[in-house]
């Protein structure tokens, strides 16, 4: 018997819900969703940064400016540079810390694959690789971003590895 009641008090609730949508213009729902969102990301990305968790915060934040369109990236873009990030991070050649900026040790020729997205398996060629690396190079370059001045040295580095190992 409690079920009924609460499936009635729901479909109640939700009936009143869909008329009031309904009367609002979509305009204002998209507009006042936008930045629900991006209040959310915001908020999300500070409480991480207090936590401490600065690469948790990083996508929070570069996603709240992809909705803004500050910087032009789209969320696939964000997706692919913090695959990247954590791909670099884990084999140690990447770190937020000024300090480990001199700690400069040679890439493998499967992470520089890797980090570049090409398949060690398949042939590829010259051109491959430098698609491959400007496709990169937009979303990180200095010019659009100082942060990430060290992680365009390494996709250079990777792009040079590479391109002496097909040659």
């Amino acid at each position: 018997m409690n079920i009924i009641i609460y499936i009635v008090v729901i479909l109640t609730i939700f009936y009143f819900l869909l008329r009031f949508i309904s009367n609002i213009s979509s305009k204002k729902i998209s507009k006042s969703l936008r930045v629900l969102i991006i209040i959310g990301l915001i908020i999300l990305a500070v409480l991480f940064a207090i936590g401490g968790r600065f690469l948790l915060s990083l996508p929070l934040t570069l996603a709240s400016l992809a909705l803004l369109k500050l910087k032009g990236l789209s969320i696939f873009q964000l997706v692919s540079l913090f695959r990247l990030i954590q791909t670099l991070r884990r084999s140690g050649r990447f770190s937020f810390n000024p300090s480990s900026l001199n700690n400069q040790s040679l890439i493998s020729v499967p992470e520089a694959y890797k980090i570049l997205n090409l398949d060690i398996k398949k042939k590829i060629t010259k051109d491959d690789v430098n698609k491959a690396c400007i496709k990169i190079q937009k979303k990180i370059h200095p010019d659009i971003s100082p942060e990430t001045s060290r992680l365009s040295t390494i996709v250079n580095e990777a792009k040079d590895i590479v391109l002496k190992d097909i040659s």
